[in-house]
């Protein structure tokens, strides 16, 4: 409320109520000075002399309100409170209520003032006689000091609420001076709808609204009469009435109640009426506590990623404790894109393979392409908890959203090598001769800071070997196809593009600068192999991004808020952006349409959907993945051994050929076969009900390549020329001339001109000069003239051969000729095949 200066008016009135209060406790009144020591017969409060000492009003801030948080078909995911309130007006709130509430606690509230006289003597009597000290106490002097209570929980100021509930003639002078002020303030009405809204009816319920949902499931517009008088008499000894600790004392007091209603001097109801809600039960077992935070949620771990959302983003407080403060008390409704059967159908998937107890773990995660909204995640541990199966630990989400460490992620890193080799100009049949097992020492990979020689580093194919396109070595997940790749397309443009497309180191920084690392992953030739360590849902972020086209959208969990009045809140924006072009995404989605073909295929959803994805598998089998899409859902689950956990203490840290001890169920250590068995079951329920859109087909330039200058390599040496080569997108091979330069000596490039990119251009180096030729050996003429003419004779035969075969040919040809035109007039079956 705002501050007054009181004025005579405001000065007279407050004398004229204390006036009577001191006549009939006996105490003197001289002018404008009343004495406060004849007061305070007991404890008076050093320093307050007179009434004008006392502070005129009290600052009541808005009351508390739960927060809920919604799931897409708007069930309750969770509530945050400090005090479970919903505040609600007047006018929806059950007439029933308000007279009972009245009947029993101010029956006269909308005839006298801030002060109940009758009351307020009949206590004060009583108190100044030595006494126990009484109530008495108007509606407006209760709610005062219910909000001075409130107010002190607030600032945890535990004196404060020893002080505002002491039974003493101080504290009502100070409560009725706040009660006088505020009754200026406020109407009749105003008041009592907070104090309806601010009065604790136990069992943790603030306000009719949240007793109502706890003790009716109900709301408070909706009460009756035995309803509405059991929560009436409830307000003035809440625990001791409290039908969760003793029901027949709730009934007793209820009914008291409702003789009140039915008294002679007020009759809001009959005797009958009364006799009949009397005989009403109440079961103890309806009571129905909210879900306070998420420990006990039924998704704990969603739960716990929107509350991060809020307590960790300065745009809802300065401070921690505000933002935490905000949700407790700043009535937020809250709506998630959770879908509950996708969450469930997840979470089942998850379990299906990996049990809670297991020493490895099993993660499952959903997001909608285009929007960022998370739509599920699910994980093997899904209870919140310290016990043997729980944890307190999302292992899906960053460490600053409640993760723990990251994850390698294997060969479903190699769709953002082929993006960047794209994105280069590289076409989708750029084909590279990819041995079992290839050696790129020496080789230049072009990081962030020039051109880097990589060092003995040999990787192996774990499927196939051979020469393939781009298309080919997805599907078939070659290794040493796309370390080559990641060379020609670039360390810097490889590590940028997963920055690009959402992908997250799990320790922090970008991939170009990531936390606790000496250099980049750009500098990292087996970076398109997944060794860097990262966040489960950036997984999902990053094929989203190649779902939506090449659109990026950070993970949200909120779509909407609004605060206590209905107004809208900013949410977390999603940041939603083209990041890479159209045909770039397209073209990337191509390839991975053909990994169902290939090592995906076990991780096909079923129902015909058209789908795109990738297996990943670490050289260690430590951790095992599927990624994938419909234009519709991105998701992505991975199975990973827990490190943490002393089963792996003397043990291989493999999963491969592992029976796990609480699911059964045994590992054989790939994408397809394991993760992507989870991948499988979740993505088919999130695709439920969901169109069977197409993907778009890529330009033809992604796929045939387009011409580039080759570059001017004059004065460079061989590797500046090769450094040079693949920055310009060509694959750089090499051939040996004859030259008058020593062997192996360096030449240059072989050609120039236009060349595809993603082509092969060749370094040209010397074998040294071109051997004199050998001397023709000595021939005998006589046999040379026979050999000529046995020559002469054989070709005479082939050549009569052939004329005779071209006769015949004729011959044929003009007896088809003769049957078409006896045809003419005639239907003859078509030849041709079906496209």
């Amino acid at each position: 409320m705002s501050n007054r200066s009181g004025g005579s008016a405001s000065l007279l009135y407050s004398l004229s109520m204390f006036g009577v209060v001191s006549v009939i406790c006996g105490v003197l009144v001289a002018g404008l000075m009343v004495p406060f020591a004849a007061l305070a017969t007991a404890g008076a409060r050093a320093g307050v002399t007179t009434v004008q000492d006392l502070p005129e009003e009290l600052v009541i801030p808005a009351q508390g309100q739960r927060t809920s948080v919604y799931m897409a078909n708007g069930e309750v995911l969770a509530n945050f409170y400090e005090e479970y309130r919903i505040y609600k007006p007047l006018d929806e709130i059950s007439p029933y209520m308000k007279e009972a509430q009245l009947a029993i606690e101010d029956h006269r509230f909308y005839e006298h003032g801030p002060l109940d006289v009758v009351g307020t003597l009949r206590a004060l009597l009583t108190n100044v006689g030595g006494g126990d000290t009484q109530g008495g106490s108007s509606i407006t002097q209760q709610y005062v000091k219910m909000a001075q209570i409130d107010i002190a929980k607030r600032n945890n100021d535990e004196e404060g609420i020893r002080k505002a509930q002491e039974q003493t003639i101080a504290r009502k002078v100070q409560e009725l001076r706040y009660a006088i002020a505020l009754e200026r303030e406020l109407s009749k009405d105003e008041i009592f709808e907070r104090y309806l809204n601010i009065a604790y009816y136990g069992s943790g319920a603030y306000g009719v609204e949240a007793a109502a949902k706890t003790y009716f499931n109900k709301s408070a517009k909706d009460l009756d009469l035995a309803e509405s008088a059991m929560l009436a008499g409830m307000v003035q000894n809440p625990t001791a009435t409290d039908p969760a600790n003793n029901v027949e004392a709730t009934i007793e007091r209820r009914n008291v109640v409702l003789n009140r209603m039915a008294s002679p001097d007020i009759a809001l109801i009959t005797v009958e009426e009364a006799n009949e809600a009397k005989a009403e039960e109440y079961d103890p077992a309806d009571i129905r506590k909210p879900i306070n935070d998420c420990v006990n949620s039924r998704y704990p771990f969603l739960c716990d990623y929107v509350k991060k959302t809020i307590t960790t983003n300065p745009m809802y407080g300065e401070t921690p404790e505000d933002r935490e403060n905000l949700l407790k008390r700043g009535g937020l409704e809250i709506q998630t894109e959770i879908d509950p059967d996708a969450q469930d159908a997840a979470e089942a998937a998850v379990a299906n393979m990996v049990g809670s107890k297991d020493p490895v773990l099993g993660v499952m995660t959903q997001m909608q392409p285009g929007t960022g909204l998370i739509i599920s995640m699910a994980q093997s541990r899904p209870e919140m908890g310290d016990g043997d199966g729980q944890t307190f630990y999302n292992y899906a989400a960053a460490t600053e959203m409640g993760g723990a460490e990251g994850y390698q992620m294997g060969s479903t890193f190699k769709p953002i090598t082929a993006t960047a080799a794209v994105d280069k100009g590289i076409p989708l049949n750029a084909t590279y001769a990819s041995p079992s097992r290839k050696q790129f020492q020496g080789q230049v990979l072009e990081t962030c800071n020039g051109p880097a020689t990589v060092g003995d580093y040999k990787p192996a194919n774990s499927t196939r070997s051979g020469t393939f396109n781009m298309r080919q070595a997805m599907a078939y997940s070659v290794n040493t196809y796309f370390v080559q790749l990641e060379i020609n397309a670039g360390g810097c443009a490889t590590a940028q593009m997963a920055d690009k497309l959402g992908l997250k180191y799990a320790p922090g920084g970008t991939f170009v600068e990531p936390a606790g690392r000496d250099y980049g992953f750009d500098a990292d030739a087996s970076m398109t192999l997944g060794v860097a360590e990262v966040t489960p849902i950036s997984v999902t972020e990053t094929y989203a991004t190649l779902a939506a086209r090449g659109k990026h959208c950070d993970p949200v969990i909120i779509k909407s808020m609004k605060d206590a009045n209905g107004d809208d809140v900013k949410v977390p924006d999603a940041n939603c952006k083209q990041v890479i072009d159209e045909g770039v995404a397209d073209a990337v989605t191509s390839l991975l349409q053909g990994v169902m073909n290939g090592t995906g295929a076990p991780a096909t959803i079923p129902g015909g959907y058209p789908q795109a994805g990738k297996t990943g598998t670490t050289d260690s089998n430590a951790s095992v993945w599927f990624a994938g899409y419909t234009p519709e859902v991105a998701g992505s689950a991975m199975i990973a051994i827990d490190k943490t956990n002393p089963f792996w203490a003397d043990r291989n840290q493999s999963l491969k050929g592992l029976s796990l001890p609480d699911s059964g169920v045994y590992l054989a250590g790939s994408g397809g076969g394991d993760a992507g068995q989870i991948y499988k079951s979740a993505m088919a329920e999130a695709l439920k009900d969901k169109p069977k859109t197409n993907f778009q087909a890529p330009p033809r330039t992604n796929i045939e390549g387009k011409n580039v200058p080759i570059p001017d390599t004059s004065g460079l040496s061989a590797s500046e020329a090769r450094a040079k080569l693949q920055a310009a997108g060509f694959n750089v091979g090499q051939t040996q001339v004859y030259s008058s330069a020593a062997a192996g000596t360096y030449l240059g490039v072989a050609g120039s001109g236009e060349a595809k990119v993603g082509s092969t251009v060749n370094l040209q180096y010397s074998k040294g000069p071109k051997p004199a030729p050998k001397p023709a050996p000595e021939t005998n003429d006589d046999s040379d003239e026979k050999k000529k003419e046995e020559e002469k004779k054989k070709q005479e035969e082939e050549d009569k051969k052939k004329e005779e075969e071209k006769k015949k040919q004729e011959e044929e040809d003009k007896k088809k000729e003769d049957e078409k035109k006896d045809d003419d007039n005639g239907d003859t079956p078509s030849d041709n095949g079906g496209n």
